[in-house]
């Protein structure tokens, strides 16, 4: 293939169909892809394993190629989910009538193409044209080389449940996994109205550079959680364990620690039985590096500057010691990806300034920044998490994937 050209002239032909559907027929197309995966299952991981043989077990992207029973259940679960969703099109914002008569209507409507890139995420695949789909929008995929047999799979299986209803197959598009077709993608703005990236920095990074097309990233995360002095120093270590090991190759999985020195003493032995499970490796500053060394913890390593302000992915970490609640919101404020952050303390003065002072997508006090999913925040699925502010920001998700409409109806009236 020489260009994708065709392609992307397909679907945007075919997002007209898409359009005409009531909401009562878009759910029911959901249903039928949810039924899809569920015959067949055995053939998605029986093509998944196929990704998974090409990829280096000490990988981080691993986990996040992986599919399996409970996660093809909750991909099932979440079409559901989405199908039951309201209706983020035809609602009406504002009305108003001018003096000469004219009924002026602000109506949300569908954004049109949605264009999606990202990495080794099949599950992106369903969750995306789900959303797409309930919210009228056909939708050009280009997932990585790394999940190509699974996605070209789920993307059949898509492609099953439309023709089913009569609907062109184009409303979701593959693209090829071939690199040569993402700067023409980019440079699509006839027939694609906005691109969301979701993956690595680097990947943002390029999309934002070329991208000709209106862009929402879906940024790196780089999460931190501040130990303050008055916290419950158990509690925070089931917070900072469950933060970090529970899911780390995901974007708002814990990156760095910051303990106020007053407590670090007693605080960080408290880590070592969660971590030592998981195999955590530390990247230590000083003072921390003395207290777990006397703790005989292994995985330890002197933190560079380099270990602050890096997205692991990964069962590591990096750990600062601060003075007060003024350095921790400094350091926050030089290295955070803006994602997801936490505090974990007593003092209501200093959960509020937290919440106040801190520039994140989602902010947190005594919990883990693990919650910051779509799913978690009643949004069904999510694209993913923006981290700019500009149209959408947090979990990307239905509510965001359509646009306005002005209409204006007259009996004759001329300016």
């Amino acid at each position: 293939m020489d260009s994708i050209l065709p392609l992307l002239q397909a679907t945007r032909k075919a997002s007209v169909a898409l359009r005409k559907l009531s909401d009562k027929e878009r759910q029911a197309i959901l249903q039928s892809i949810a039924t899809q995966l569920s015959k067949n299952e055995s053939l998605i991981l029986s093509e998944n394993q196929k990704d998974l043989n090409r990829m280096d077990d000490n990988n981080p992207k691993k986990d996040r190629l992986l599919l399996n029973h409970d996660r093809i259940q909750g991909l099932i679960e979440s079409l559901s989910d989405v199908s039951k969703l309201s209706d983020p099109t035809g609602r009406l914002i504002s009305e108003f009538t001018t003096d000469k008569g004219l009924l002026i209507q602000k109506v949300s409507v569908s954004l049109g193409v949605v264009g999606v890139i990202y990495e080794a995420r099949p599950n992106v695949t369903i969750d995306v044209a789900a959303l797409c789909l309930k919210s009228g929008n056909a939708v050009v995929l280009r997932g990585g080389s790394d999940a190509e047999f699974t996605n070209l799979f789920l993307v059949k299986l898509i492609h099953e449940a439309l023709k089913s209803h009569g609907l062109p197959p184009e409303i979701v598009q593959l693209l090829p996994v071939d690199r040569k077709f993402v700067k023409e993608m980019l440079e699509s703005e006839k027939y694609i109205d906005i691109i969301i990236p979701r993956g690595s920095q680097e990947l943002i990074d390029f999309v934002r550079l070329h991208s000709k097309v209106p862009t929402i990233e879906t940024g790196a995360g780089v999460c931190h959680t501040y130990v303050e002095a008055s916290a419950d120093l158990t509690s925070a270590a089931n917070i900072v364990v469950n933060a970090k090991t529970q899911r780390p190759s995901v974007c708002n999985s814990l990156d760095t620690i910051l303990v106020d020195k007053k407590v670090a003493q007693d605080f960080l032995p408290l880590l070592i039985p969660g971590f030592n499970q998981f195999g955590v490796e530390i990247f230590a500053d000083s003072l921390a590096y003395d207290i777990l060394e006397k703790e005989n913890y292994q995985l330890l390593q002197h933190a560079t500057p380099e270990n602050f302000g890096m997205e692991y992915l990964s069962q590591k970490c990096s750990v600062k010691t601060v003075d007060n609640i003024d350095e921790a919101l400094n350091h926050i404020q030089e290295f955070s990806s803006k994602h997801s952050e936490a505090i974990v303390t007593k003092n209501e003065d200093f959960a509020e300034r937290f919440l106040n002072e801190v520039d994140a997508a989602a902010v947190y006090v005594n919990a883990s920044t693990r919650f910051t999913d779509g799913g978690v925040f009643g949004l069904g699925a999510e694209i993913g998490i923006s981290t700019q502010k500009l149209h959408a920001r947090g979990p990307f998700a239905l509510e965001k994937l359509t646009t306005e409409k002005w209409i204006c109806r007259g009996e004759g009236q001329i300016r």
